[in-house]
């Protein structure tokens, strides 16, 4: 997009054998463009999420083929599916076990709202227990539309501050 002010780490100034960037603009393109996942399939929208790693979708191009089903080597949960109200305690704590950073895509109707599901046994939006980052909507949503959210996500991650958090998070304790 002519005049987008997102900075990226190969966007730069060369001058003789140096590249001249922000830390922050070299650290978010790492970090975009390696995001893994930890996908939590729950229901059918689990299947249009394993349909996105396929030849014909290949979500390898965003560099987030490596599906992890270690909370401790993922930094991104996708959450396909009803979750119910059984459920929402495993989820929320292998959510804790992740390492900092870490995102979360709702995936289809049920994630997002509770989908069709009007009782008590479903979650009415996996929001209620984690913070989302991006919405997919549909029931079941195409697996192009994980990959449109996950391309939202790599230009949410790019424009995210790293060493000034870092010096915060170091200034308060």
């Amino acid at each position: 997009m002519p005049g987008n002010p997102i900075e990226i780490g190969y966007n730069t100034k060369i001058e003789g054998d140096a590249i001249v960037t922000k830390a922050d603009a070299v650290l978010n393109w790492f970090r975009k463009n390696s995001l893994w996942p930890m996908p939590m399939g729950l229901a059918c929208c689990a299947i249009e999420l394993m349909a996105s790693g396929a030849s014909r979708f290949d979500i390898a191009r965003f560099g987030s083929e490596v599906m992890r089903f270690s909370p401790r080597q993922s930094d991104l949960m996708i959450v396909a599916g009803t979750v119910t109200y059984k459920m929402c305690l495993a989820v929320k704590r292998i959510y804790d076990q992740m390492a900092e950073p870490k995102w979360v895509i709702a995936m289809g109707a049920c994630a997002s709202t509770g989908g069709m599901y009007r009782s008590y046994a479903v979650m009415q939006g996996i929001d209620n227990i984690l913070p989302v980052d991006v919405y997919v909507a549909g029931c079941p949503p195409r697996p192009e539309a994980l990959l449109d959210a996950l391309m939202k996500l790599q230009e949410k991650v790019s424009r995210e501050p790293v060493i000034r958090a870092q010096k915060a998070i170091l200034a308060e304790a």
